[in-house]
């Protein structure tokens, strides 16, 4: 657990397309800790894993608070860098980040557990373009980006989509997940520790939860608690902490769901994705949660940061069998 007698080293920016959010969230967080009595130090790490290296040698930090998001900051990269160096860092270790960051796989270890997500398979990039993937409605997603990135969403009425142009700069083998689109309600559920926080519905003005929505302030309502049935709003949280605990992520994280109400069952909930290291914008949507529960922004982050201790490159023995049980993937 750090003290305050050590400097604490904020990582952000990185070079995913999520840099901009993460050097929004690395700045706010680390101004937080200085109005804690913290010391702490900003670190835009660019992607050169020989400069993070030497910023972690660079003096006795107290801990690393890992503000990146996206590739090479959520995915394992940089989490193997601090696990070596052995200084405490919040967040999760370089096992349940790569699993949670990886869709496709966290999809099959949370489905062999029922729990509903959208019918879906992976498809290369060029053989995206051959046809169209699935019937109608669909989504296109890379399947490992955050922040709704290169997101496409195909309905009945619109026009055959133009994958090589959407994608443009994909390799051929570049895989994506093409999913069934699910009707209905966008809910978010933020773990803390162990604990949900609340579920957000999220209303965009216009179009889907995409990039500008959710980093544009009035593009999207942020409805906390959402107005739904209880039972709904129960099993979400439920769902957000399972699915939390079997990938073995720490601190923080934040899952993804759709509700069709309509679809004749009250529980009817699609889990669509985990995200190990959310947002700490002021748009974003844990600092909303943690406020409802009566958490202003500074003592989150300072939860967030008593939480820090050195990564363990692993998971646990029964936690991994845990996991695992049951699931089937694909090679």
């Amino acid at each position: 657990m750090p003290n305050r007698n050590q400097p604490i080293l904020v990582l952000m920016g990185g070079f995913s397309g999520e840099r901009e959010v993460s050097l929004v969230s690395g700045k706010a967080i680390a101004e937080a800790l200085l109005r804690g009595g913290w010391k702490a130090e900003t670190f835009d790490w660019q992607g050169s894993l020989s400069d993070l290296s030497r910023q972690l040698a660079k003096q006795p930090w107290g801990a690393v608070f890992n503000a990146l998001h996206g590739s090479g900051g959520e995915d394992g990269v940089v989490q193997g860098a601090i696990t070596l160096s052995q200084i405490p860092a919040t967040h999760s270790n370089v096992l349940s980040s790569a699993l949670a960051m990886d869709k496709p796989l966290t999809r099959a270890l949370v489905s062999c557990r029922g729990i509903a997500v959208p019918e879906g398979e992976v498809m290369r990039f060029a053989d995206l373009q051959q046809d169209e993937p699935r019937v109608r409605p669909y989504v296109v997603k890379p399947v490992a980006d955050g922040s709704s990135l290169r997101v496409t969403i195909v309905g009945q009425g619109d026009s055959a989509p133009d994958f090589a142009t959407l994608y443009k700069d994909s390799a051929p083998d570049e895989p994506f997940l093409v999913e069934q689109y699910i009707p209905g309600r966008e809910l978010t559920v933020s773990v803390l520790g162990t604990e949900a926080l609340a579920v957000t519905e999220l209303q965009p003005v216009d179009g889907f939860y995409d990039y500008e929505a959710k980093y544009s302030p009035e593009k999207t309502r942020h409805l906390v608690p959402a107005p739904i049935p209880e039972s709904v709003y129960s099993r979400a949280c439920a769902i957000a902490e399972q699915v939390h605990s079997l990938l073995g992520c720490s601190c923080l994280s934040r899952s993804d769901f759709r509700w069709d109400e309509e679809a004749g069952a009250e529980d009817t909930l699609y889990f669509l994705e985990i995200n190990t290291q959310p947002g700490m914008t002021p748009t974003s949507l844990v600092p909303e949660q943690a406020a409802w529960r009566g958490m202003d922004f500074d003592t989150l982050v300072e939860s967030i940061l008593q939480a820090a201790r050195p990564l363990a490159p692993w998971m646990s023995r029964a936690a991994m069998a845990s996991a695992l049980q049951g699931a089937e993937l694909s090679p």
